[in-house]
């Protein structure tokens, strides 16, 4: 059976609401940065105020008063640091779960993604009693382990699922002629699934850097990420408002760019091997 074409009007529709859900969507990120532009007086007045005098005021003072560099390095740091170690340990996980597989690898798989789904509070005091005994608590290292920890099965899920699109008659012929497995991974595998990892890697740094609860949990000055320094504007007075909106789009100003920038290799990452 032949599928009709939809009409005029059939199209006119869908454009509204799709414009209408991307700008609820997109909504709380345009009055974010509104209020950024605003007076404390300003940014609580009843009714808003849609027409004002924009002023750098509110970013002026959530960068001097809070250590912003401190915290954008930080947050660089952990959300590297944590993607290099979780495809350093995924990409060997996900080549022996993708060309060598038992048994138990559909099993393994639906345990490592099962682990996503246990509420991270659940976990707040033994790990924190952990990071207490071994030193890590408010360093670097113990958050980098941490988002390692909490990206590393998704990328291996993501790892897998390109791996498996490789054909595995390339690997058995480098094997007959006595390529090793590390030789494997670096020479052939990686240049293949070069968009996939690529693509991997970029969501693993998304994640990291937008992850906010541990950071606020057990770090404090010294190596709080950004979700740590937007925390730091509610005050038993309450919420400053203007200040808070400068803080977020700070934050949320660099992953944007970056997300925009290689917006073409993810795409191209996400979709490699979808079609034969």
């Amino acid at each position: 059976m032949l599928l009709m074409k939809p009409s005029l009007s059939s199209r006119v529709v869908l454009a509204i609401l799709a414009w209408a859900a991307a700008f609820i969507m997109f909504f709380p990120i345009l009055w974010m940065l509104v209020t950024a532009f605003k007076t404390e007086g300003q940014a609580i007045a009843i009714p808003p105020l849609l027409i004002f005098t924009p002023t750098l005021k509110s970013f002026f003072d959530a960068t001097q008063n809070a250590g912003y560099l401190l915290f954008a390095l930080n947050s660089v740091i952990v959300s590297v640091g944590s993607t290099v170690l979780a495809i350093a340990i995924a990409f060997p996980a996900a080549y022996a779960l993708a060309f060598f597989p038992g048994k138990r690898t559909e099993f393994t798989l639906m345990w490592m993604l099962s682990t996503k789904m246990l509420p991270a509070v659940g976990v707040l005091m033994p790990i924190y009693l952990f990071l207490k005994n071994v030193h890590l608590l408010d360093t670097r290292l113990g958050l980098v382990g941490i988002d390692t920890l909490m990206n590393l099965p998704i990328v291996i899920w993501m790892l897998y699922s390109f791996f498996k699109d490789i054909p595995h008659e390339i690997l058995e012929a480098a094997r007959v002629d006595g390529v090793g497995p590390r030789q494997q991974m670096i020479h052939l595998l990686l240049p293949l699934a070069g968009p996939g990892v690529a693509s991997t890697a970029l969501l693993s740094v998304i994640l990291a850097w937008n992850e906010a609860f541990w950071s606020i949990n057990v770090t404090a000055s010294h190596a709080g990420t950004l979700a740590a320094y937007i925390a730091r504007f509610s005050a038993p007075e309450g919420l400053f408002w203007a200040k808070l909106s400068a803080a977020s789009v700070l934050a949320v100003a660099p992953i944007l760019v970056f997300g925009s920038l290689t917006q073409r290799r993810l795409v191209r990452g996400l979709t490699f091997g979808a079609v034969k």
